[in-house]
C-alpha cells in the first residue's frame, strides 16, 4: 500500500518537477518526511535518485523542442557539481531541524520574488562571457513566434549555482528551484528556457551527490524504486504539458507550489 501511494505521489511530483524544472524532489522530500515520517536523510537520498530519473526522461523531449540551452547548462554545471560535493561533506554536520527551517524560509522568500515578476522580460544585453561562449539562443514563444534572447550576469549565475549545488546535496531537491530562480531573475532567461535548462542540469547535480549517499548506505530500495518509477511516468506527462502552457500560468503554478511547500517545511522544522 505504501509503495502504491508513493507511486501516485511521485507521478504528480514528476509532472510538476518537469513543468517547473524542479526535478520532483521538492514534492518527494516533504511527502516522505511529512506524510510517512521517513528520516529526512533517507528521503533526501531517495529524492536524488528520482531527480536523475526526471532529468533523463524529460531531457530528450525538451531538447527537440529547442527549449533547453545546452551551452548555458554546461557552464553553470561547473558551479553546481562543485557545490553538490561540498554539500555532501557538510550534510552530516547539520541537524534536521535547521534543514527544514532554512529550506522553508528560503522558499517562502523566493515565492514572493517570483510572484512580483509576472511575465518574461527577455534581455537584449548580452554578457561578454555569453558573447564569447555563444550562450544566447532562441525558442518559440506563446504566440508561436521565434523569440531570440541574450544571457546576462553569468558570474552571479555561477555563484548562485554553487550554493544551489550545496543545497541539492543537503536537501535532496536537485537544486532545480534555485537554478530556475537564478536563470529567470539574474540571467534574464525566458521562464520556459529556464525550466527546461534546469531540468537538463538537475540530473548531473543529483548524480554528483547520489553516489556518495549510496556509499554511505542512505539509499533505501523500498523508497527509491516506486519514487523513481512514478517520477519517470510523471516527467513524460510533464514534457507534453510544458510546451502547451503559457509562461504566465507556468509562473503562477511555480509560485503556488513554492508557497505551500515552504509553509509545510517551516511547520515541520518547528515541531522537531
Amino acid at each position: 500500500m505504501l509503495s502504491l501511494i508513493l507511486l501516485l505521489i511521485s507521478i504528480i511530483a514528476g509532472v510538476l518537477g518537469t513543468l517547473l524544472g524542479l526535478g520532483g524532489g521538492i514534492i518527494v522530500v516533504p511527502a516522505l518526511t511529512l506524510l510517512f515520517n521517513v528520516d529526512i536523510r533517507y528521503a533526501v537520498a531517495a529524492s536524488l535518485v528520482s531527480i536523475i530519473a526526471t532529468s533523463s526522461s524529460g531531457a530528450a523531449v525538451l531538447l527537440k523542442k529547442n527549449l533547453t540551452n545546452i551551452r548555458v547548462a554546461s557552464v553553470l554545471e561547473l558551479g553546481t557539481v562543485a557545490g553538490a560535493l561540498t554539500g555532501f561533506f557538510i550534510s552530516t554536520h547539520i541537524s534536521a531541524k535547521w534543514l527544514f527551517l532554512s529550506f522553508g524560509f528560503f522558499l517562502f522568500l523566493c515565492s514572493f520574488l517570483i510572484l512580483k515578476k509576472r511575465e518574461d522580460h527577455i534581455s537584449k544585453d548580452d554578457h561578454p562571457w555569453s558573447k564569447k561562449l555563444k550562450l544566447s539562443g532562441h525558442y518559440v514563444n506563446d504566440q508561436g513566434q521565434t523569440s531570440h534572447y541574450q544571457v546576462e550576469n553569468i558570474p552571479f549565475g555561477m555563484i548562485s549555482m554553487y550554493f544551489a549545488g550545496i543545497l541539492s546535496a543537503i536537501l535532496g531537491i536537485g537544486s532545480g528551484i534555485f537554478k530556475v530562480i537564478a536563470m529567470d531573475n539574474a540571467m534574464k532567461l525566458p521562464i520556459k528556457v529556464s525550466t527546461a535548462t534546469s531540468n537538463f542540469m538537475i540530473g548531473v547535480t543529483a548524480a554528483a551527490s547520489a553516489g556518495a549517499y549510496f556509499i554511505r548506505g542512505d539509499i533505501r530500495p523500498e523508497l527509491a524504486s516506486p519514487v523513481a518509477l512514478g517520477i519517470i511516468i510523471g516527467s513524460w506527462l510533464g514534457t507534453k504539458l510544458l510546451t502547451k502552457l503559457s509562461a504566465i500560468l507556468l509562473r503562477k503554478i511555480f509560485t503556488f507550489v513554492l508557497f505551500i511547500v515552504s509553509l509545510q517545511m517551516i511547520m515541520k522544522g518547528f515541531k522537531l
